[in-house]
Formats: structure tokens, C-alpha cells, sequence
């Protein structure tokens, strides 16, 4: 009974994860492809900014499938970042400004204020447990974050090892950290808020 009152925040969890997927897989997925077959350039280019960047939620589920305390700041950082990729380029924000009222940029606006809710909101939500980080992951309430991940395991991973699994979420962080790193010193510099420079 005491275990069920330290997981009362379960459920909470596990919605979280299922918005996750609506909000930062299904949707913008389906908006890319809608932008492409609509040949919207600057939604198209702004989409795959954000794949770019929400990347790092992918490579947080191989963290947490093998229990990586610092899952828990790259699950984060990536609802951090999320927001800052929808909203920083300048050059972008103006071209969809500017776009005809269509049906694709409807949906895109809508879905980009929900995601920038979203993240936010669980960023926030996030923020009490993110000790799990500096500490032991093996107590409940630690644990109760990396079920979700543990399900995707089972789905789509059964007949690997959660330590193979874990490794290539390693991996995946140092090339996502270097990316980053790239963009933060060299890119940031020269092109600022205009992510058209960049392929100038």
C-alpha cells in the first residue's frame, strides 16, 4: 500500500509519455510531410530544425531503457530545447507570418503553441525527480520514469540487450553533443537568428 502512495504520480507519467508521442512524433511527422506535399519550403525547413533537436528524446528512451541517470537531463534538456527550435529563427518566423491562411499553416501554428505548452509543462514537471540524476535510480519514483521506455523496449527491442540498447543512446548523445557544441560556437556566431545563413 505504501508503494502505491509514493507512485501515486504513475498514471501522470505514463500521460506524459503518450502526449509525447502525439506531440513530438505523430504530429510533426504528419506536418512534414503535408509540407512537402504542399512544397511549403520554410515549414518544411523549420520541421526538420525540430527533428534535429527532438532527436535528443529519442536517444533519452535508449538512456532510460538501460536505467542511465542522466536520462534525466537529456529528457530535459530535450523538452527545453524543443521550444527554442520552434521559436528562434527569425528569418522563419517572419516567412510563416507571411504565409496565405491555408489549412497546413493552421495546424502548424496550432501545433507548435501546443508543443511549446507541452514541453514546458513537463520540463516543470520533470524538475523534482531530476535528483534521480545525481543519486540512486533505484528507488520508486526514479524508476516510475523509466517504465514507458521499458514498454518500447518489449515492443520493439525484445531480442536485443538493454545494455546494447543503452550504448547506442551513448553514442547517440556524444554526436548529438557535438552538434550541438558545433552550432553553439561556430554556426551561432556567424549566422545568429537566421537559419537561412547557415546554407548560404
Amino acid at each position: 500500500m505504501s508503494n502505491q502512495t509514493q507512485l501515486w504520480f504513475q498514471p501522470l507519467i505514463w500521460m506524459d509519455f503518450r502526449l509525447a508521442v502525439i506531440f513530438t512524433v505523430l504530429i510533426p511527422l504528419i506536418l512534414l510531410l503535408w509540407a512537402f506535399a504542399q512544397k511549403t519550403a520554410v515549414i518544411q525547413s523549420l520541421l526538420i530544425i525540430y527533428w534535429r533537436v527532438a532527436s535528443l528524446l529519442a536517444i533519452t528512451v535508449y538512456l532510460q531503457i538501460g536505467s542511465l541517470p542522466i536520462s534525466f537531463i537529456t529528457s530535459l534538456l530535450g523538452q527545453a530545447l524543443i521550444p527554442m527550435s520552434l521559436w528562434f529563427w527569425a528569418d522563419l518566423n517572419e516567412e510563416i507570418t507571411d504565409l496565405p491562411a491555408t489549412p497546413l499553416k493552421l495546424g502548424f501554428l496550432a501545433w507548435r503553441w501546443a508543443t511549446t505548452l507541452y514541453s514546458t509543462l513537463s520540463a516543470i514537471a520533470l524538475l523534482p525527480f531530476l535528483s534521480c540524476a545525481f543519486g540512486s535510480v533505484k528507488t520508486n519514483s526514479c524508476q516510475a520514469w523509466f517504465q514507458p521506455s521499458w514498454l518500447y523496449y518489449q515492443f520493439f527491442h525484445a531480442n536485443s540487450k538493454p545494455e546494447f540498447l543503452s550504448l547506442l543512446g551513448i553514442l547517440g548523445l556524444v554526436v548529438y553533443t557535438l552538434s550541438l557544441g558545433y552550432f553553439l560556437v561556430v554556426r551561432l556566431g556567424k549566422q545568429g537568428r537566421s537559419a537561412m545563413a547557415g546554407d548560404e
